[in-house]
């Protein structure tokens, strides 16, 4: 991982080659760059900051295709309006394999090849719907990002996850493949609903509790309104967030190990969001993170005293801490996790505040904690 800060006046650049740290230089802002190096030697740039001038000189000189939803193309139509673009449907339940079966066919009318170039502008979900028709389409074309939640800047459209929902699980279908760049703009943040921005904040929580306990404590002494409102914090967190799974994916791109910790809070989190429709994703990873904290209690991995401090965290930036869900049928849906192995699943477990450990658990050993 290569990380670059640039701290000085905002200027705009033109049009140049596909953009790396060395060649966004010369277009200085307030702005954090992290590269993150994929298996082919090659590096996937994240810029986070004050960042969409960046974008012509990250775009390849070949034909764009934008993959974004009618709201993206509300809020910024000049952006949209430059490039081709193909809008998909706007919540969970339009990430499936139908939506890119549409798109591949919108593709195809088009007459697009594999000399094109995917740039999906959105959220979480329109960021993992086009990584996966770019990764799949033609057996894959080049892609990039611009993250416009603050879910998909610091975690969804990050290291190289693409994938949609089959029969309501989670991501059922999915590649790895990271693009080429994904820009962060926190400006963007601006016009997110406040629901929105608290779900963006449970993953950068996340990533505090897996790697950085200084990114955990900014929560505990910062409200959301100073979070959201100063622009040198706001990049602070989504900068710290990123750098965590950056050094996470480089080091274990296709999650064979390592990378399994960034699914801290996520097999509750998905069972959640299986079992019911009341909360946004980055909600369902704070009740889940909730209850891995009482469950590393248990476990004898984290003291009770730091799983207070991770509820009070939560509950401070007025996120839930319980699904209303029955436990047994919370540990049902657990039962069709992708990354269950056999009877059992990898569960990451709190070490403490800014470690975590990986500890394979037999859905009976989940069963028997009744955590109702």
């Amino acid at each position: 991982m290569r990380e670059i800060r640039y701290i000085c006046p905002i200027y705009s650049c033109g049009p140049g080659p596909p953009a790396t740290a060395a060649n966004l230089s010369g277009n200085p802002t307030m702005k954090d760059i992290i590269e993150v190096r994929r298996t082919d030697g090659t590096f996937s740039t994240v810029a986070i900051g004050n960042v969409l001038a960046d974008l012509p000189a990250l775009l390849p000189d070949r034909r764009v295709i934008v993959i974004t939803d009618a709201n993206v193309h509300r809020r910024y139509p000049d952006l949209v309006n430059r490039y081709e673009h193909i809008l998909v449907g706007m919540g969970e339940t339009n990430k499936t394999l139908i939506t890119v079966g549409n798109v591949y066919s919108e593709l195809l009318a088009r007459g697009v090849d594999r000399k094109c170039f995917i740039l999906g502008i959105g959220g979480g979900i329109v960021t993992d719907i086009a990584g996966f028709v770019a990764s799949t389409y033609m057996r894959g074309l080049r892609f990039g990002f611009i993250a416009s939640t603050l879910l998909a800047q610091v975690d969804a459209s990050v290291g190289g996850k693409n994938g949609v929902n089959v029969d309501g699980y989670k991501n059922m279908a999915g590649t790895f493949n990271q693009p080429d760049f994904v820009l962060c703009d926190t400006s963007m943040l601006r016009t997110l609903p406040e629901r929105e921005f608290r779900a963006g904040l449970a993953e950068i929580i996340k990533s505090g509790l897996i790697a950085d306990r200084e990114l955990f404590e900014l929560f505990e002494r910062h409200t959301i309104d100073e979070l959201r409102d100063d622009p040198a914090l706001l990049r602070r967190i989504i900068t710290g967030a990123v750098r965590v799974k950056a050094r996470i994916v480089e080091a274990d791109e296709r999650e064979t190990g390592e990378r399994k910790k960034l699914n801290l809070g996520h097999t509750f989190a998905h069972a959640v969001e299986k079992t019911s429709r009341e909360f946004l994703h980055g909600e369902a990873v704070a009740i889940g993170l909730a209850m891995i904290a009482d469950l590393s209690v248990r476990e004898g991995t984290l003291t009770e005293d730091d799983a207070r401090r991770i509820k009070e965290a939560l509950t401070r930036m007025g996120l839930p801490l319980a699904s209303g869900v029955e436990y047994r049928k919370l540990v049902r849906a657990l039962e069709m996790d992708k990354k269950k192995d056999a009877s059992q699943v990898s569960l990451i477990l709190m070490n403490g505040i800014g470690d975590c450990l990986i500890r394979p658990k037999s859905f009976e050993e989940i069963g028997a904690a009744d955590m109702d």
